[in-house]
């Protein structure tokens, strides 16, 4: 993979990816460590589990389930909330060889705005990352980024499928950078009940190459993810404009080509 640095500017503070590639939120934990990270392809920097306001505890029917060429996994983004999680997680975060990306799930512009301020200052973090969610009109998606715009480098998180869309709303706002979220579909489990979740696995990869070449239409940087698993797929999407490039389920099922 061609080493070409990724470089974001915040109002503050400045961050350099190098190589530009990191994990996705959700797919490595709170803080890297010498177990997650294993034999893996090195990092440029470490994306955190999501981390909302308050806790948030696994959803009651969480499952897994296979497709042809990926899974679909139901979760409900578990996670401690703001205050537990950085009284649990910033000394892992100070102590991190790899400059820290914390991604914040926000669902009003008094929360992004919060969260974001919170992040600010702690040793290690040199970023933030927010995700959208799903439905957000477009107006509402520019007031939470405008909301959780600060001294950090500031990466949005859109909806995949709606990626091109999102990001021609979003110019002109304070983001330094797009990423992507997991596309979202349905499954029958083996009692007949319909399952909504997030999709992974090869499969997903056409979407994020057509959906990264949506989004770089808009002039916006662009961190590409989704259906990664092999090497000639960071460069395909390096090649077709993305700035860098996310992994997600690659690290739990690791067979990097």
């Amino acid at each position: 993979m061609e080493n070409i640095d990724l470089f974001l500017s915040g109002q503050k503070y400045d961050l350099t990816i190098s190589p530009p590639l990191m994990n996705a939120a959700g797919s490595l934990g709170f803080f890297p460590e010498t177990t997650n990270m294993g034999d893996n392809p090195k990092l440029g920097a470490f994306v955190t589990n999501p981390i909302s306001l308050h806790a948030r505890t696994p959803a009651g029917t969480r499952t897994c389930l296979p497709y042809p060429g990926g899974f679909l996994l139901h979760s409900g983004y578990p996670n401690p909330g703001l205050q537990v999680a950085l009284r649990r997680f910033r000394t892992h975060w100070a102590r991190a060889k790899l400059p820290i990306i914390v991604h914040l799930l926000v669902d009003s512009t008094d929360s992004a705005n919060q969260m974001a301020q919170c992040f600010e200052g702690i040793e290690g973090v040199m970023a933030i990352e927010i995700g959208l969610p799903p439905e957000i009109d477009l107006h509402s998606a520019y007031e939470l980024v405008e909301a959780a715009s600060g001294e950090l480098p500031l990466i949005v998180r859109l909806p995949m499928t709606r990626a091109g869309e999102m990001a021609r709303a979003l110019v002109g706002s304070s983001l330094n950078a797009i990423s992507f979220a997991p596309p979202r579909g349905m499954l029958i489990d083996e009692h007949g009940k319909v399952v909504s979740g997030r999709l992974f696995g090869p499969a997903i990869f056409p979407l994020t190459l057509r959906n990264t070449r949506e989004a770089i239409d808009s002039g916006l940087p662009v961190i590409a993810g989704g259906g990664v698993y092999e090497e000639w797929q960071v460069e395909a999407l390096l090649a077709a404009g993305a700035q860098a490039v996310q992994l997600d389920a690659v690290f739990w099922s690791f067979n990097w080509k």
